[in-house]
């Protein structure tokens, strides 16, 4: 099935709202979508034995074009580039959030040492696995970060690697104001040169018209408390399916409900009772925008260890405007008592109540 096809059974049969903005990318992705599948089953010329001994090359033909969609958050890029991926009809292709990508690349470099020419090494592994690379939430903040996509970005495209992105910035303003930002911008040229770029604002938010339908604290922990997470989980990603599974933060398993892109949905237990650190919640408030917690426990004094983990995952999400939406035991007044840690549960608490404003809803996740 086709991105165009898929779009089209969604709307007749999940009561999706046509948006002319986002149908528009439907319509780009489509056309993407039938480019890479006439370019990847096109005959390989050729050569015969008179041109190789004369030393003549083939001419490749060029890749299409990719594509990179921007707009604010809720526009249903995610959606966009589900139906696109999925529907590719190859296994040659990288599906993949933009800071966990390049946390690979630095993993890749330190493995590769003091070597000559590093980048170009890394893009020959990424091209052995795939022609078509997907980012979500392409965003550039960390200099060198910059100074590594500068050169990355020119690596893939040589070996004609196809980019579809999403971001909440359009390419030009990618980086802006970033420190030694003049030796980023080859890498916006190359998205601009190398990509259909594509917004996709149409005014409506869907992410936040759920969030503030949403109960976003439910209290107690009742058979609705379930059914409101896994609806809440479904409406937020399109998922008509909860398979468990297990997601990596810093190199290590972690057991989950659910995740999908951009949303996580996850257990008390499983966020705050097991070995966590500090750097695990950043990893996750950057991963994903809105995280569903189930099964929130009252804390006190003999769980004290699980409270600080809460307060550490609270505090980093509301650093970077991370959705929360939670299921628990007790009203949230009462979520700690009888404990050494009553101040700092104060501020979470205000935190709490916080992340439940239009106003903190609305605000774009920081990636």
């Amino acid at each position: 099935m086709t991105p165009l096809q898929q779009y089209q059974k969604d709307i007749a049969e999940h009561r999706f709202q046509r948006d002319e903005a986002q149908y528009q990318a439907v319509v780009a992705l489509d056309k993407l979508y039938h480019a890479i599948v006439e370019f990847q089953s096109a005959p390989v010329p050729q050569l015969s034995k008179w041109q190789k001994l004369m030393g003549k090359k083939i001419d490749k033909p060029e890749p299409p074009k990719g594509l990179y969609f921007w707009g604010g958050v809720g526009r249903g890029k995610t959606y966009l580039m589900d139906a696109f991926f999925d529907a590719l009809p190859t296994q040659r292709k990288m599906r993949v959030h933009f800071h966990r990508f390049m946390y690979r690349v630095h993993d890749e470099l330190k493995l590769l040492g003091d070597v000559e020419n590093p980048l170009s090494k890394v893009a020959d592994k990424f091209k052995e696995e795939a022609d078509v690379v997907c980012f979500d939430e392409f965003f550039v903040s960390d200099i060198t970060d910059a100074m590594i996509l500068a050169t990355l970005l020119q690596e893939m495209f040589k070996r004609q690697m196809i980019l579809v992105a999403t971001s909440n910035i359009e390419p030009q303003n990618l980086y802006r104001n970033g420190l030694q930002r003049a030796r980023f911008l080859p890498a916006i040229d190359m998205i601009l040169t190398r990509c259909e770029v594509l917004n996709v604002d149409s005014g409506v938010d869907y992410r936040l018209r759920t969030l503030e339908q949403a109960e976003i604290y439910h209290y107690p922990l009742d058979e609705q408390a379930s059914i409101n997470l896994n609806k809440y989980y479904q409406q937020l990603t399109g998922e008509r399916q909860f398979v468990a599974h297990q997601i990596e933060v810093n190199h290590r398993q972690l057991a989950v409900i659910e995740a999908s892109d951009g949303v996580l949905h996850a257990s008390f237990a499983q966020l705050c009772q097991t070995a966590r650190s500090q750097n695990d919640y950043i990893e996750l408030s950057r991963i994903y925008h809105t995280v569903l917690l189930a099964d929130v426990q009252q804390m006190n004094r003999k769980i004290d260890d699980a409270a600080r983990r809460f307060i550490a995952l609270v505090d980093e999400f509301y650093e970077r405007n991370v959705k929360l939406i939670i299921s628990a035991e007790v009203p949230m007044a009462d979520l700690y008592t009888d404990g050494q840690l009553e101040f700092e549960f104060k501020r979470c608490l205000s935190r709490l109540t916080e992340m439940q404003s239009h106003e903190y809803l609305a605000r774009e996740h920081l990636a």
